[in-house]
């Protein structure tokens, strides 16, 4: 199998043994005989397993919860060439990416030593509770309520676009637990993590127009938990998420979910190439070197403990886009070929970007929602 070649060497030397290290993983490892689109979203707990096993989930963390105690940047080529290669990453993606980093910055020592390990070895899954019915991308509006009742909580309520839940092992739920008449909006928030075993929750699947289960809703009906299910401080779960927001949209799986495709179509196109295709194929590639050098920059600047949450809203917002518009600046080359059945790699790969391309402007914050807080930071508004 061909890698993509995203060669840093010159400006970064110290990432090239961690770039060589995972593209010899994925070139022997079988998931990678069928890559795919938008890989990030296909679920395979066995790869998850395997790619815990070779050190490559939670890099960063200590040793003592089963990291690496690599670089933020490491991390970055690790996630990078996952995305670039099509590897089945649903499964231990989460988890990885920002649960186990809220819990590392925000838990008790208890929850670490409970759940980073597991998520280390790609055993534990865990799925994000943030958005609800009614309530579109106003996540401050959120209605799930955690009461106290003795030393635990009872949760009522429910969670809607949840990927993967029913295949998840834990929830981490934005909950209403203040009671005041000022403990609405932002204020009286906390962040549970909720085991998705515990009686009282139930899942309704929601299957998109692709055909495939990958979003539940989540209802809670006078869900008992631990009194440590919390996680950080009781109330301050607004500014928790929104550090967590920083972690979930700066990614290069913001701007690499269409990626196997444009690399497809390269391959293609380097036979014959016409002008059209060699000009088309020119802008997307001056889009995306730009992108990842942002992407880039933001991953280190969470590697040194800040949250860039109005740098990670541009890489989401002009991310999305690209990788948007490489589906349909492609449509009028292979259009009669998408098939998503087809064993032919470009039609196959081009149907999978069509059917999942307009989610990639709604999950991780709406297109006017990111360009509210780009505005704000700018002083536009």
């Amino acid at each position: 199998m061909k890698t993509p070649q995203f060669d840093v060497s010159s400006s970064y030397p110290e990432l090239e043994p961690v770039r060589t290290a995972i593209r010899e993983f994925l070139a022997a490892d079988p998931a990678m005989k069928t890559p795919h689109a938008d890989s990030w979203s296909h679920f395979d707990a066995a790869f998850s397993r395997r790619l815990g096993a070779a050190g490559f989930i939670g890099m960063t963390w200590p040793k003592r919860y089963g990291g690496g105690e690599r670089s933020s940047l490491e991390r970055y080529v690790v996630v990078e060439e996952l995305c670039a290669a099509g590897a089945p990453s649903a499964a231990h993606w989460i988890a990885d990416r920002q649960t186990g980093p809220q819990i590392l910055r925000f838990g008790t020592e208890e929850q670490r030593e409970r759940l980073l390990p597991a998520i280390a070895r790609g055993e534990c899954y865990c799925a994000i509770g943030m958005s609800e019915p009614e309530s579109g991308s106003d996540l401050a509006s959120v209605r799930t309520r955690a009461t106290r009742d003795g030393d635990g909580w009872v949760i009522n309520g429910r969670k809607i676009w949840t990927s993967y839940a029913h295949q998840s092992h834990y929830l981490l739920a934005l909950c209403r637990t203040g009671t005041g008449p000022e403990a609405t909006r932002q204020q009286g928030l906390s962040q549970m993590l909720i085991p998705l075993d515990t009686p009282g929750i139930s899942l309704r699947p929601i299957v998109n127009m692709a055909g495939k289960h990958d979003f539940n809703e989540v209802l809670f009906e006078d869900v008992h938990v631990s009194a440590d299910s919390i996680l950080g401080q009781e109330g301050a779960g607004w500014s928790q998420v929104i550090s967590e927001l920083a972690f979930e949209r700066s990614g290069p799986e913001r701007f690499l979910s269409s990626f196997v495709l444009l690399e497809a179509f390269v391959a293609s196109a380097r036979r014959t190439p016409s002008p059209e295709q060699t000009t088309l194929i020119g802008s997307l590639i001056a889009r995306l070197v730009p992108l990842r050098g942002m992407s880039m920059a933001v991953a280190a600047q969470l590697g040194r403990g800040e949250s860039p949450n109005f740098e990670a809203a541009l890489v989401k917002e002009t991310g999305s886009m690209f990788e948007q518009d490489i589906g349909e600046r492609l449509l009028g080359e292979i259009a009669e070929q998408a098939d998503p059945g087809s064993t032919r790699h470009l039609n196959r790969l081009f149907a999978e970007t069509v059917l999942s391309a307009p989610s990639y402007s709604l999950r991780g914050g709406t297109r006017e929602i990111l360009r509210g807080i780009i505005a704000r930071e700018m002083g536009l508004r």
